[in-house]
């Protein structure tokens, strides 16, 4: 779905759930009006729970929509098969000029990933001047920045979002799942 659809949709159907699936750091900094988090991690975690209690349509959105499509195919092997996935992702929705509200996140994934990459590839290439094995740690990140692209998947993405800023609270992570599957969605939007 692209971002005229959705907004159609949430406009026609108030009951329809904008589920977020990147991490909390990256929610808070940005995010969707109206729209909730519930982590791709958590989804991966909880795949046996993901049946929802209701009929209302659910519109998975990330940054670009990869995770989202991962998400989606997370509910599909749990046998929902209602999930929509907001094409190009929040980048998409910004393009159209679609309202997004701005908090004191961190940065997205993508940008921690470059960040990540390319601090290795320096160390990599500095460090061989003075060790020279040190230069096939930027051939290392280089060939999985290659996999990366053809295999459309991110394995420092999921290493990233491990780390302690990148996860929310687990004591919530039955409230935040409810916000998928529970049959009343919650008044507040948010985390």
């Amino acid at each position: 779905m692209d971002t005229p659809e959705v907004r159609e949709l949430t406009g026609a159907n108030p009951r329809t759930r904008l589920i977020d699936v990147r991490t909390p750091g990256e929610f808070t900094a940005e995010h969707i009006p109206g729209s909730h988090n519930v982590p791709l991690d958590l989804l991966r975690e909880r795949s046996s729970e993901l049946t929802p209690a209701h009929e209302d349509p659910v519109v998975l959105v990330c940054a670009s929509g990869n995770r989202a499509e991962q998400a989606r195919e997370l509910l599909e092997s749990a046998g929902t098969d209602r999930a929509g996935v907001l094409r190009d992702g929040l980048s998409g929705w910004r393009e159209h000029g679609a309202p997004v509200e701005h908090g004191s996140g961190t940065w997205s994934m993508e940008r921690q990933v470059r960040l990540a990459a390319g601090s290795l590839v320096l160390l990599g290439v500095v460090g061989s001047v003075f060790l020279r094995p040190l230069k096939w740690l930027a051939g290392f990140v280089g060939a999985g920045l290659t996999f990366a692209a053809v295999s459309n998947t991110c394995a420092m993405a999921r290493l990233l979002e491990l780390l302690p800023h990148n996860r929310g609270p687990q004591h919530k992570a039955s409230e935040l799942l409810g916000v998928l599957t529970d049959r009343h969605p919650p008044t507040e939007p948010g985390r």
